[in-house]
């Protein structure tokens, strides 16, 4: 099959996830098309099944910010037509499974789309009267849909008025690569063999609470010897450094 794939290609569990199902099913021979305004940081080496396809919103004084979603969706509708996509799977509604629907119409209907609903979907952007009803538009005109457990399908269905099944979709892990391996020798080069590690990795926006982990730690490591690692990149993150000095844990 054809496959396009549209996320945010950042340190976001859903960036893992939507690059790491393309790297599987690239394995499995199916061409793969990744439309991103960034190359995805988990995509690594190179496979002759996926192409990166980069969108590049033009700079144009009316606007008070380049157009992104618009050159998304032009891309999209590029990728699709040129490369005859099955499937355009999308994470997040906003503004991915919009910006498809509007690039469907553009090559005649041309492609399914599925859409993977994550928690920012409904916990934050679903909080907004601004975009529910385009949340629950991009969700109904989508062929199926899924979300990443039972708890966010249930807040889906409470929070919009939805018209089509929402299959639960568990996140995953490639056992083949994540196994059990001694590494002890990489373990020393960030904490003691008597410390624990505790590891956050995330985007470091504030719905992350990436503070109140640092706040928890600064309670453990009182009693338990141990060292925090945190992982990531994002808005906050100058933030926590601040705090991480401020209580004095660095």
């Amino acid at each position: 099959m054809r496959i396009g794939i549209a996320c945010h290609p950042s340190h976001g569990g859903s960036g893992v996830v939507a690059t790491e199902l393309g790297k599987s099913l690239a394995q499995r021979g199916h061409s793969v098309h990744f439309v991103v305004y960034d190359v995805p940081f988990r995509l690594g080496g190179s496979d002759e099944n996926i192409m990166v396809h980069r969108v590049d919103p033009p700079n144009y004084a009316v606007f008070k910010s380049p157009p992104h979603d618009l050159a998304l969706a032009n891309l999209m509708a590029e990728v699709a037509w040129k490369y005859q996509l099955d499937v355009m799977h999308v994470h997040y509604a906003i503004p991915y499974a919009i910006c498809a629907l509007l690039a469907k119409q553009m090559v005649n209907h041309s492609f399914r789309l599925v859409t993977t609903l994550h928690g920012t979907d409904v916990t934050v952007l679903g909080e907004s009267p601004s975009l529910k009803r385009l949340i629950e538009f991009g969700i109904n005109q989508s062929d199926a849909v899924t979300a990443v457990s039972d708890n966010l399908v249930a807040q889906s269905k409470e929070k919009f008025t939805i018209t089509v099944p929402v299959q639960r979709i568990y996140n995953f892990v490639d056992l083949v690569e994540y196994r059990r391996q001694d590494v002890s020798e990489e373990r020393l080069k960030f904490a003691a063999p008597h410390e624990k590690i505790l590891l956050h990795i995330s985007n470091f926006r504030p719905v992350k609470r990436t503070k109140d982990v640092i706040s928890i730690f600064d309670q453990i490591q009182k009693q338990i010897p141990a060292k925090l690692l945190l992982v990531g990149e994002g808005p906050e993150w100058f933030a926590v450094k601040q705090y991480v000095k401020k209580l004095g844990i660095a």
